[in-house]
Formats: C-alpha cells, structure tokens, sequence
C-alpha cells in the first residue's frame, strides 16, 4: 500500500456497525502480520452547552460518556482477540471528536477502518457523517465495512476511470486480490453522454463502436504491467456502458471488496468524495475501500 506505520487502525463507538468494523480490521491485520489499533473519540463536544450544565452534573456526564467509551473499546479488543489471540492490539480513547480524532490517526496507519453507521441509527444519512467525512478526507486508504462480509468468498472489484487516482486503487486492489487469493475484477463503466462543466452542459458523442474500442483500449493500459507483478491474480476485464456507481453497485452484491479512488473525473473541487464514491459508501453489498490521491512529495 502506501509507506505508512505497519498497523490497521479501526475506530470504534460501541455500535453494531463499529463492531463489524472491528472484527473486518481485525481479520486484515492478521492476514498481513500488522498491528490493530482501536481508537474512540469522545463526543465531549457540546456536553457543556445548552442545558447550562456545569460543576458536579457537567463532571458526572463526562464520567458517563469516558466509561461508554472505555467500554466500547474493551468490547472492540476482546473481539479482536477472539479472531486471533496472537493478534498485536493496542487501544486509545482520545478527548476528541470522532471524525478528527480519525483523520489524525490516518497519518500513522496503513488503513483506516471505520464501519457503515454510528449509534445516531440513520442508516442512510452517511453524507456529512463519520464514514463519508472520514473517507473524503483520510491520509490513507478508508474501509466502510457494508455488507454480509463472507470471508473469502467473492471477487476484489476495482472501479477504473483513467485518472491517477485510479491507478492507485488499481494498485492497492491488486494487492488485496493477491492476499485473498481471489480474482480481480476491472471494471470500466462509460457512456456516450459527457458533462463538460459545472453546470452540466452534456453533449452525445458520435460513433459509440470507435469510442467503445478506445475505452477497451484505456482499460488495457490501466491493468498493463500489473498482471506481471501479480500473475496469481485472476483478471476478469469488464467493460460496460452504464454509469460507474450503477456497474460497481451491482457487482458489490457478489464482491468481497470494491477498491475506488476517492474522486473521478470532471468532480467538483469542493467534493473531496466523489459522487461514485459516497454511493458505494452508502449503498454497498460489501466493505469499500476508498483510496484518497497520494500527498504530493
């Protein structure tokens, strides 16, 4: 992956997506001979405003909201325990909110796990919460853990658009079909429809066969030189004129991972996650890992 510290790092809120989200990290480390870390970031922002709350009750709360959080974590490692007693783990409850606490901790992993939802119990309103905001703005690679999860069962799926940010997820979802031993499909989604500018100005291109053969040919070019890296990686190429989200939504059914950069192109300068991103992040059959653009050096 990417020259970060060699551990997983999960952070962890005491709810059934958090545990799902331990239990996923917790395979992965083990699978790559790293170390997991647990991180909990108290949501002590607020505590003390709108309810004038101060003096014993605004300390009692606190002590309430440290011993959730204790607990969370405690739960999270004997979890990771029980998928492999010789897994390394060390844990940290930070004074902080969730997501800085974890965009901070992004610096110092490998990969960043955090699960599909918090306690709050809106399963769908993932924009703007931990998840997405977490996704859109880590130092390293995020995994929304969605889905079943079916251990080794399923394809690594990686969404390629042609742009470096996707030759990153190329990459990283190589590495990961290589540990998994299993196949890695690429899939290229495009249509004959363009939006040139930000306000959605389209045009219908012309001669869709000849356009067709050049998409076929950019997907050849994005996967040349990793099947000689990786030759125990199954490729299976798929091409197909749809919209990204709708071709990567469908296979994440079957998937045991989908890989997709951060952002494609034409996005939105302010959007750090793009839109076929924060779709798979709210819609998945299977864990997403989101690859973010390396730091310029």
């Amino acid at each position: 992956m990417t020259a970060h510290d060699p551990r997983i790092t999960v952070g962890v809120d005491g709810s059934a997506g958090s545990a799902a989200a331990v239990a996923w990290a917790a395979r992965i480390a083990s699978l790559r001979h790293l170390q997991l870390k647990i991180v909990h970031g108290l949501q002590i922002a607020g505590l003390y405003y709108g309810g004038g709350m101060t003096g014993i009750g605004a300390a009692t709360l606190f002590e309430a909201v440290q011993a959730d959080g204790e607990r969370a974590v405690a739960e999270a490692r004997a979890l990771a325990a029980s998928i492999d007693e010789h897994l390394v783990v060390v844990t940290e409850l930070r004074n902080d909110p969730p997501v800085p606490t974890l965009i901070e901790e992004s610096r110092h992993a490998r990969m960043l796990v955090v699960g599909r939802t918090g306690r709050d119990g809106f399963a769908d309103m993932l924009i703007g919460g931990t998840a997405a905001a977490v996704a859109g703005h880590a130092h390293c690679p995020v995994a929304v853990v969605r889905g079943t999860l079916s251990p080794g069962s399923g394809p690594v799926v990686v969404g390629i658009d042609g742009t470096p940010n996707s030759e990153q997820a190329v990459a990283i979802a190589f590495e990961e079909a290589s540990l998994r031993g299993v196949p890695l499909v690429a899939v290229h989604a495009w249509n004959d429809v363009t939006y040139e500018d930000a306000f959605g100005s389209a045009r219908i291109l012309t001669q869709p066969e000849s356009l067709e053969e050049g998409e076929e040919r950019l997907l050849g070019q994005r996967l040349a030189g990793w099947q000689e890296k990786y030759p125990d990686v199954e490729i299976r190429r798929l091409l197909v004129r749809d919209r990204p989200r709708h071709a990567l939504l469908d296979l994440s059914a079957e998937a045991q991972l989908v890989v997709v950069g951060s952002r494609g192109r034409g996005g939105f300068t302010g959007m750090l996650l793009g839109s076929t991103s924060q779709a798979l992040v709210q819609h998945a059959g299977c864990p997403v890992l989101v690859v973010r653009p390396e730091p310029a050096a």
